[in-house]
């Protein structure tokens, strides 16, 4: 595995070695956590050395949880060392230009690509982990139904198709929720006198916002940044406030109107109504 020492990279580690596989962990730098089961190399996966390249033919998985050029630049080192039957995976959370390379690249070589739709600090059983199969075969199969047998929740796209779903549910809500901070930043409101009053909704944003802003800045700049559906996403709430405010600057409450029913009928009535029940369930939990 390259990359075993980020958030996912150590998610997989974790999870392979609790079922019983050998985990060797390529990186730039040594790791200082060890265990059983666990072997280090230092080298660039990039450019494997003579010790990479014997683990790489003799792995039956090669897990790449690393940026996206790292990974786009070993698809062809890796393709030349990689045994028949084995597979190459990747944890991005971009998958077109992937695809594309893998299609170019290492055309026979099986290939998918997971994208865990949660922080990797959370529990995996019953959250859903994005699927992309690139070229199919037994090791792919075999890994998706490992995950699935770890509790994960297999959702299988097409690469196209993932990453216009996850413009919408990574770079719409972050940039929604960064919005809504920024907004907060600009009103500078009295902060204990907003948390002592806040509605369920806002206390909601306003824990949002708090999760996002104690992560790493990187994590939300690669989402906005690498997804090339993401401007669009930012574009698309764009005229949704634009939409409210004339709306309300013109004192057209039939407009307003319209507009939530035009949301209620993108939502859809059994989505809807599943959905206002959960945040009601939610709200209900809140302290």
């Amino acid at each position: 595995m390259a990359g075993a020492s980020g958030g996912v990279g150590g998610l997989f580690t974790g999870l392979l070695l609790r079922s019983g596989a050998e985990v060797t962990r390529v990186d730039l730098a040594a790791s200082r956590e060890g265990g059983p089961g666990l072997r280090d190399v230092v080298d660039d996966i990039r450019a494997p050395g003579p010790e990479t390249a014997r683990a790489v033919a003799d792995a039956d998985l090669v897990l790449l949880a690393v940026p996206e050029q790292v990974a786009l630049d070993a698809v062809a080192p890796l393709a030349g060392l990689m045994r028949p039957g084995a597979l190459l995976a990747d944890t991005l959370s971009v998958k077109s230009r992937m695809a594309d390379r893998l299609r170019e690249a290492a055309p026979r070589v099986q290939a998918v690509g997971v994208n865990p739709m949660f922080a990797p600090s959370l529990p995996l059983p019953g959250r859903p982990v994005a699927a992309v199969t690139v070229t199919g075969g037994p090791a792919a199969r075999a890994f998706l139904e490992l995950i699935a047998g770890w509790g994960g929740r297999v959702v299988e796209l097409e690469p196209g198709e993932h990453d216009t779903l996850t413009a919408v549910q990574q770079a719409a809500t972050h940039a929604a929720v960064l919005s809504f901070g920024l907004a907060l930043a600009e009103l500078r409101p009295d902060m204990a006198a907003l948390r002592a009053s806040a509605p369920p909704p806002h206390r909601t944003l306003l824990m949002l916002l708090a999760r996002i802003v104690s992560g790493s800045p990187e994590v939300y700049w690669d989402v906005q940044a690498g997804n090339p559906h993401a401007d669009a996403a930012r574009r698309a709430l764009g005229h949704g406030l634009e939409r409210i405010g004339r709306a309300v600057a013109d004192g057209d409450e039939a407009a307003f109107e319209a507009l939530v029913k035009e949301l209620r009928t993108a939502l859809g009535d059994p989505h809807r109504k599943e959905l206002a029940q959960s945040c009601a369930d939610l709200f209900t939990a809140l302290p």
